[in-house]
């Protein structure tokens, strides 16, 4: 019989050749073993919730050819006409966080009521708060849209309930956003910092491409709806008019389209209340806390105007607030306003 060369039967590999890809999955893990106290759940809960974004990414791009786009005649808890992607996400995200078993609760914007996990086998410790579809009016045009989440723990030694959700964002363990576009990117934050990780949907994974996320400590860009700036108060007014006279305006009328935006180039986006919607428009729970938690994050501040956007307390889990949030100092001298009046 023949010897083999043993010296010749391997190629080495070069980790630089591309094969040594750090895949979400493969961060997330390496993230668990840091830390002596990991159980493994919230792995497995991102793991659930990766598959959600890829499904919805994958109908997203099918929409227009398989009659996804329009409305389905209904209207959300929010009064807002039901788009039939909107329908579609809601039950993907519902249906795979409760599979993971790590869940006991779950607040979804196209849901009146939190979803309480009925089966006590199937509870986990962690509550999920998620706006499925955000930018659902952008659908039909092709504008880039997106899945906000946020992640809260259960408070230990108690049955799960509101007052497991009616509390500061301070309590938040995690959140992240999904974003369908010209590519499918997850930016997500376990406490840590903030990364960025875009779908191959050659290998149907998603690889770290914007590790650490930083904001500068000042933009050059505002993002805010000019053409609701006459319902503004005059803090808010006074404040667009300074920063456009030195900042260029970027607006898409997508929240997770403009606080990408934002994460990556700096600047600051508004949202503020008004005279028309007094509270604001934008849902505390899955749309202000999960994106003033990964700007914190990133170094960024987020607020209301007059207090830290994480420091509010919903009234009930469709509670609303208005929001600033992007680079450090601009928002600091957006609160000046604010102080001078």
């Amino acid at each position: 019989m023949a010897e083999i060369d043993n010296k010749n039967l391997f190629t080495k590999i070069n980790v630089g050749d591309g094969t040594d890809l750090m895949t979400m999955t493969r961060w997330v893990l390496a993230q668990q073993q840091a830390s002596a106290e990991a159980t493994g759940d919230l792995t497995i809960l991102l793991t659930a919730i990766q598959f959600g974004c890829k499904y919805v990414a994958s109908k997203v791009k099918q929409a227009g050819l398989i009659n996804l786009l329009g409305l389905t005649g209904e209207a959300n808890v929010q009064g807002e006409d039901v788009k039939k992607l909107d329908v579609l996400a809601n039950d993907i995200f519902r249906n795979s966080l409760i599979a993971s078993g790590k869940v006991s609760l779950l607040v979804s914007e196209e849901d009146e009521h939190a979803m309480v996990v009925e089966n006590p086998e199937q509870r986990g410790k962690y509550i999920v708060t998620f706006d499925p579809l955000d930018g659902s009016s952008n659908i039909d045009c092709g504008v880039s849209i997106g899945t906000i989440f946020g992640i809260f723990r259960v408070q230990d030694g108690e049955e799960v309930g509101m007052k497991d959700l009616i509390r500061s964002g301070r309590n938040m363990v995690a959140a992240g956003y999904c974003m369908y576009g010209s590519y499918c990117e997850m930016i997500l934050s376990v406490g840590s910092g903030v990364n960025g990780f875009t779908l191959d949907p050659a290998i149907g994974e998603f690889i770290m491409t914007h590790p650490n996320i930083t904001l500068p400590p000042r933009g050059k860009i505002y993002s805010v709806n000019e053409g609701n700036m006459k319902y503004f108060d005059e803090p808010s007014k006074n404040y667009v008019n300074a920063v456009k006279n030195k900042y260029s305006a970027r607006y898409v009328g997508s929240m997770v389209a403009d606080v990408h935006r934002t994460l990556l180039y700096g600047g600051i986006f508004g949202y503020p209340a008004d005279s028309k919607s007094k509270r604001g428009k934008l849902r505390i729970l899955y749309e202000v806390f999960p994106m003033a938690y990964l700007i914190e994050q990133a170094g960024g501040k987020a607020t209301t105007g007059t207090q830290s956007a994480l420091d509010l307390i919903p009234e009930h889990i469709h509670d609303r607030s208005g929001v600033w949030l992007g680079s450090k100092e601009d928002v600091e001298e957006l609160e000046s306003f604010y102080k001078q009046a």
